[in-house]
């Protein structure tokens, strides 16, 4: 029997754009951390939002990819608001996401583990509908009462089955609001609970036979799915012809350049660091470092052509900023306070090394033949190379 989901919190104001209210809350979802570009945003919007949308597509593409400043009045102040980039990627992804969303298929995000898949679905639902929170984790035991609805069984012994007595899942919550679900990692689910998005996405409606009369719960205008699933999950479960041709599949690939990614890696850990209060210090050349390693292993060649062994890992630019907050945590507690090479070293193996310890392998090459070379000419290079021959 599943348990009652809990209802959405109402989206409110953050303190300032962009910025961590002074709740004791380890993450806000996305429409409470960025309500002032939100409101922002709303208070600009020239065109029409689809039914049940707070913005128009146009205004969701601008919430994602930033790159604009905006008045408004937040809290009876004249204020002007950054639009701050969430995604960072092609914006032709973005693009297709928001038009798919506004049509009758769903949308599955595909990609790599680390991509930003979770992220961007996220930063979707915030703004198209001002909540993210109507949320099902896709699992081994994921069952259709996760997806359609389950009932109070005390209640039910006693007054038998009532509509008050349902306990409505997330999609079912999402379907009566003309709202978005999220659905993450769809693949991990068994084929039969796949199916039971089939009826909802086809005919956008939910059956409740035990209910008397012809008791159907319709979706409003506005619902929709946006799902996430992992190429490496492919063939776990694969989706039936069914399901997939109810989804727009849209694939997000790993960040293609080094600028980009050092720039989220940048911005996502001085996020990290004022959620949790670290006075510890990035610099852009760490940084840089950080990006410049990961990229050269993972695609099994340096910047000046050298070919290195690759390891089983997807090292993702999220596992990057992963890194670089351990990093920026052990040299909080345990060093100076700034990060420099030998931090991200020591937090690299746990990293790079997860299920095949054969991956040591491609870090000690990495080391030898790479990092070694660079720190005969590059301080910081040496102190990343020892430091990691240390950890190996």
């Amino acid at each position: 029997m599943a348990k009652k989901p809990a209802a959405p919190a109402a989206p409110s104001a953050a303190t300032s754009s962009g910025s961590v209210s002074p709740e004791t809350v380890l993450r806000e979802p996305a429409e409470k951390r960025y309500a002032d570009q939100l409101e922002a945003l709303r208070q600009n919007d020239t065109e029409a939002p689809p039914t049940n949308w707070k913005l128009s597509p146009r205004s969701v593409l601008t919430y994602v990819i930033g790159g604009k400043t905006l008045k408004a009045t937040i809290g009876g102040k004249s204020v002007e608001v950054p639009i701050t980039r969430k995604f960072f990627g092609d914006d032709g992804v973005v693009e297709r996401s928001i038009v798919t969303l506004a049509s009758e298929r769903a949308l599955l995000l595909v990609g790599e583990p680390g991509t930003g898949k979770s992220w961007l679905s996220e930063h979707l639902a915030a703004a198209i509908c001002g909540t993210s929170l109507l949320t099902i984790q896709g699992t081994a035991g994921t069952t259709e009462e996760h997806i359609k609805y389950s009932w109070n069984i005390a209640r039910v012994i006693a007054e038998g089955p009532t509509a008050q007595n349902m306990i409505a899942s997330p999609a079912m919550i999402a379907m009566k609001g003309g709202a978005l679900l999220r659905f993450e990692e769809l693949t991990r689910c068994v084929p039969d609970v796949q199916d039971a998005l089939v009826s909802i996405l086809s005919d956008k409606a939910v059956a409740v036979p035990e209910l008397p009369g012809d008791a159907m719960v319709f979706a409003k205008p506005g619902f929709n799915i946006i799902a996430t699933a992992n190429t490496r999950d492919q063939g776990v479960n694969e989706l039936s012809a069914a399901l997939k041709r109810r989804f727009n599949y849209v694939y997000i690939p790993i960040v293609g350049d080094q600028k980009t990614e050092v720039k989220i890696v940048q911005q996502r850990s001085a996020e990290l660091l004022e959620r949790y209060n670290l006075p510890a210090k990035l610099s852009p050349p760490v940084i840089e470092l950080l990006a410049t390693v990961f990229r050269e292993i993972r695609n099994g060649k340096t910047s000046d052509g050298v070919s290195i062994k690759k390891p089983s890992t997807t090292l993702s630019t999220a596992e990057a900023i992963g890194v670089a907050l351990d990093a920026a945590l052990h040299a909080r507690f345990f060093g100076g306070g700034e990060v420099g090479p030998a931090d991200i070293a020591r937090n690299m193996v746990g990293a790079v090394v997860k299920e095949d310890q054969e991956d040591k392998v491609a870090l000690k090459e990495y080391a030898t033949v790479v990092a070694k070379k660079r720190g005969a000419k590059d301080k910081s290079w040496k102190e990343f190379h020892d430091a990691l021959v240390e950890q190996l």
